[in-house]
């Protein structure tokens, strides 16, 4: 398969997760969110050990300091990550949400209904914490998410991909949900944003 078959096949598996998780409640979102919270826990020791793979090879190839503080994780660090995901869990769910609500001269009362975007697409560098921050808002919010992290956080990403994942699945919903384009070449970078009829939004981060 080649690139651009790929990532097209990624953006239909996020479309049609996005289906899904815009009628999934609650209660389930928050479930998987916990279950990703655990999945993290379990996998501790091989996310520090991948993370310092990259780190090593971020050394190797010349990265920058500040860029390699971004991308090294500690125990600190994986620990304000559960943190974050605990936070969202108890947030409000802001799907269907209904806000300035008025009447019409007609009698008629209207507002304005909070609905999911559908499939957001997230392209970020370096910090590996991005990647369970957008995941977890993402899936409380209804959306289904493409992300594409900086290569020199492959391995830490892919990792914590799998521990979303099968986070996401002990829930009951599709580990498409939330998926990270698995190649380094920046030009997955293109194809992603040419995918309009799949991807609602791009976020540049």
């Amino acid at each position: 398969m080649n690139l651009q078959d790929e990532i097209l096949q990624i953006g239909r598996q996020a479309r049609e997760a996005s289906r899904i998780l815009a009628r999934t409640p609650t209660k389930i979102k928050n479930d998987a969110l916990a279950a990703i919270i655990q999945e993290i826990k379990k996998r501790w020791a091989d996310l520090l050990q991948a993370n310092a793979q990259d780190v090593e090879a971020g050394q190797s190839g010349g990265l920058e300091s500040a860029l390699l503080d971004r991308l090294a994780l500690n125990d600190a660090r994986i620990q304000s990550m559960l943190e974050g995901l605990q936070q969202i869990i108890a947030l409000p769910d802001p799907v269907g949400e209904i806000t300035n609500l008025n009447y019409r001269p007609s009698g008629i009362q209207v507002g304005r209904m909070r609905v999911p975007l559908g499939v957001v697409g997230i392209i970020y560098e370096s910090r590996p914490s991005v990647t369970v921050d957008a995941a977890g808002l993402c899936l409380k919010s209804g959306n289904a998410t493409i992300l594409r992290g900086g290569s020199e956080a492959i391995r830490s990403n892919q990792l914590l991909e799998q521990c979303i994942q099968k986070g996401l699945t002990a829930a009951g919903l599709p580990k498409t949900v939330v998926q990270l384009i698995p190649t380094t070449d920046r030009a997955a970078v293109g194809e992603l944003i040419k995918m309009s009829n799949y991807v609602d939004v791009i976020i540049p981060r």
